[in-house]
């Protein structure tokens, strides 16, 4: 069944990111309704851009557009696959991050973003299908942490306004400034700080990406 659904997701430039079995201690509600296995999907880098900005051009006026479509595509690739799909965006929450970090062994940057050894922080989480079936997995190992090895943490001494910090992220602060005319630079070129991370970037979003990221954020 891997093989399948990377076939359906790959057109939408999706890819699966891990899964495993539930247990009791990790999904109690969810196994109460049958649920058994997750496999969660995202992408890396700018990989669903231009498939995302195809149905857009079609759909010009949705609130919440990139929700919507991993919505209208996941929904989809469920059905085929006789799963329930379920997203980051659906209430009452579920623990997308703890689902991300036991499936694909990562761990969050200083920055509180999830850090791939690979992709750095240029990934993320669309949705996940629920099987009512205990499905196979292969063993995870260990993952690099690359901020173990990260000389002077570039990312926290970046923001023009330190919103990150050992006390955690200011969100009042980081969008007041986007609102700013010093914030201009970080609103139509992207997170400084996010940017500083010297993993992966290679994978960093296209610019048109950033712009639609950093536009959603400042809207709150």
């Amino acid at each position: 069944m891997p093989d399948q659904i990377a076939a359906a997701l790959e057109p939408y430039g999706l890819v699966q990111r891990g899964g495993f079995v539930f247990d009791e201690g990790n999904a109690s509600s969810l196994s109460a309704r049958g649920f058994r296995s997750v496999v969660l999907i995202g992408h890396h880098g700018s990989s669903i851009w231009p498939h995302f900005t195809g149905w857009r051009q079609d759909h010009p006026d949705v609130v919440d557009p990139l929700d919507q479509w991993s919505k209208d595509v996941l929904t989809a690739v469920a059905a085929e696959f006789d799963a329930t799909a379920v997203f980051p965006s659906d209430r009452p929450y579920l623990p997308f991050q703890q689902w991300a970090i036991r499936a694909e062994n990562l761990r969050p940057s200083p920055l509180g973003i999830l850090i791939h050894p690979l992709y750095g922080l240029w990934h993320a989480y669309r949705g996940a299908l629920l099987f009512d079936r205990v499905l196979e997995f292969p063993r995870n190992g260990p993952q690099p942490h690359p901020c173990d090895d990260c000389q002077g943490k570039p990312c926290l001494s970046r923001c023009p306004v330190h919103a990150f910090s050992d006390g955690g992220y200011d969100v009042v602060r980081c969008r007041g400034h986007l609102a700013s005319d010093e914030g201009q630079a970080c609103l139509h070129g992207g997170c400084l700080a996010r940017l500083a991370c010297p993993v992966g970037r290679e994978h960093n979003y296209n610019a048109p990406q950033m712009r639609f990221h950093m536009d959603a954020f400042a809207k709150g």
